[in-house]
This record gives C-alpha cells, structure tokens and sequence, in this order.
C-alpha cells in the first residue's frame, strides 16, 4: 500500500512537472543549429535584405519599404548590450544573432521612421529566449521607446511615450513568449519555434501603433511546410490580429515577405512587405560617399 501510495504521489508530482514545463517557454534550451551555420552567419558580413511595402495607417495603405538586417554579434550577458571587446569579458560574452527591423513610410505631409532591435542567443545555456528587445516610432508628433529586457524569470519593460496617456512606464512582465523573437529564433532553429495556443506578448511595433495594453494574450500559432516557402502565422484573436511569415524551406531559412492583417479604422486591412534585394555585406565598414552604391543594389528610395 505504501509503494502504490509512493507511485500515485510520484506520478501526480511529474504530471504537474510536465505541465509547468509545457507552459514555461524556457523549456527548451537546445538549438538545432545547421551545420552550415556557420559557414554563412560567421563570414564577417550581415544579410541585408529590402522590401516593398504597403503600410496600413490612419484607415489607408502607405507605400513605403523596410530593410531587414541580420548579423551575429557578442552580446554582454550582464549589460545586455553589443560588447567592446569581447575577447575581454570572458564568461560575460555570448554570441547572438541580432536582427535590425526598419520601416519608413509617409502619411500624407509627415514620414514614420520604425526600428526594432531584436538580440538572440545562438548557444542558450539554460533559456533560449530573447536577452532584449528595443522598439522607436519616430514622427512629426514624436518619438516613443520602448525595450524589453530578459532578467531570467521575467521580463523587464520600459516605456516613454510623447502621448499623456502612455507617458513613462516601468513595469515587469510574467515570462511568456514574445512575437518579436519569433523572427530571430525562425533563423536559427524553425523547430524551436511552439506550436497551437500559447500566451503571447504581441510585436512592440504593433503595440505602439495601436496603442495596445502592455501584456500577454492568447495566440494561436501553426506552420504550413512545403519544398520551397514555409509560412509561419500567428493569430491573436482577441485583436483580431494575423501574422504570416513567408521563408524559404532551407537553411538560411530566409524571410521572403510577410502579411500582417487587423482592424484600421473598422475595416480589416493587411499591411504587405515583399522581396526586392538581399546582398551580404560588412555595412559598419561601408560609410563613405562612394558606398552609397550599396543602396542602389538594395534599391532603397528612402
């Protein structure tokens, strides 16, 4: 009797285990890397990738592009910020692929200007997660900036808003999984990325648009596989919201372009990003005058 009781007991105690384990979204912590990973992501160069886009705002669709720009960088654990030197800080330094996610467009007289900083671990020790995430909105209103910060069981979040209503925020949020690294973490390891309903906090560049509360909803997310595109969807029904990430099947596992369908204005409009040039190139290295012919090859407008 006591060893049944001992069984029950033990088999109780790993089912609530396994359950915590399945909501935590650190339960996974081993990236299948390709193994020519790193033949493409370690040749001192980062991928620069254009795009047309067709911005919904204010009810209206917006021509404008984005540019998404993917590099590997070492990342202070503690500092959680690109490192100086790293063969200096030992222990501290960690390897991310970082990406830089821009957007301009224009509303009638006044132009956006959007970026999202993106820094992902390559070799996660014990939390595959984002170490941070940074959006601005910039406009002839103002200027918004927000970050998330990974502190280990949570999330660090900061606010400052131009609007009275948002105004300076400093707050914490429970650990859930973030859309914005869903791009970063489809680079490294597609696999990785969890499927059907989980909590999510939905992408800081929509948030800031929208003017959406600063906390997790329930998301539905699903893969759709094949030989050449892969499409990546996340749908958040509570914002009548849907993401769809198109990428190729094959390691790199490059994004092609991307759907992202909600209300404006009463109406459900789908803002659009599609391919126009991605090139590999050392861009830090790449500021003077002449260099400007990079652009061409990226057929950048803006």
């Amino acid at each position: 009797m006591k060893n049944t009781l001992l069984l029950l007991f033990s088999l109780v105690l790993f089912q609530a285990c396994a359950q915590k384990t399945n909501n935590t979204p650190q339960d996974k912590v081993n990236l299948n890397l390709n193994e020519q990973f790193g033949d493409y992501w370690y040749q001192g160069k980062a991928e620069l990738t254009s795009y047309d886009l067709e911005q919904v705002r204010y009810g209206e669709k917006r021509d404008g592009e984005a540019v998404l720009i993917f590099v590997t960088e070492d990342f202070s654990k503690s500092k959680q910020v690109k490192l100086d030197n790293p063969q200096e800080a030992g222990d501290d330094a960690e390897k991310v692929l970082k990406l830089n996610f821009t957007k301009k467009f224009s509303t009638g007289i006044y132009p956006y200007s959007i970026m999202t900083s993106i820094f992902s671990p390559i070799y996660p020790e014990n939390d595959m997660h984002a170490r941070k995430i940074t959006t601005s909105v910039q406009e002839w209103c103002g200027h918004v900036f927000m970050q998330l910060n990974n502190m280990g069981t949570d999330y660090k979040l900061l606010l400052r808003s131009y609007f009275e209503s948002e105004g300076d925020v400093d707050m914490k949020l429970d650990k859930v999984w973030l859309e914005d690294e869903l791009w970063t973490l489809l680079r490294l390891d597609p696999n990785q990325i969890p499927k059907g309903e989980i909590q999510l906090f939905p992408s800081t560049q929509y948030l800031r648009l929208k003017h959406k509360d600063l906390k997790a909803f329930t998301a539905k997310i699903s893969m759709v596989t094949n030989d050449n595109l892969n499409e990546l969807t996340v749908e958040i029904p509570e914002l009548e919201r849907q993401l769809s990430i198109f990428y190729k099947a094959q390691h790199p596992y490059q994004i092609e372009k991307w759907e992202e369908t909600y209300p404006e204005n009463g109406e459900m409009m789908t803002t659009t990003a599609t391919l126009k040039k991605r090139i590999l190139l050392d861009y830090w290295n790449k500021n003077g005058a002449k260099d400007s012919v990079y652009r061409k090859q990226l057929n950048l407008k803006y």
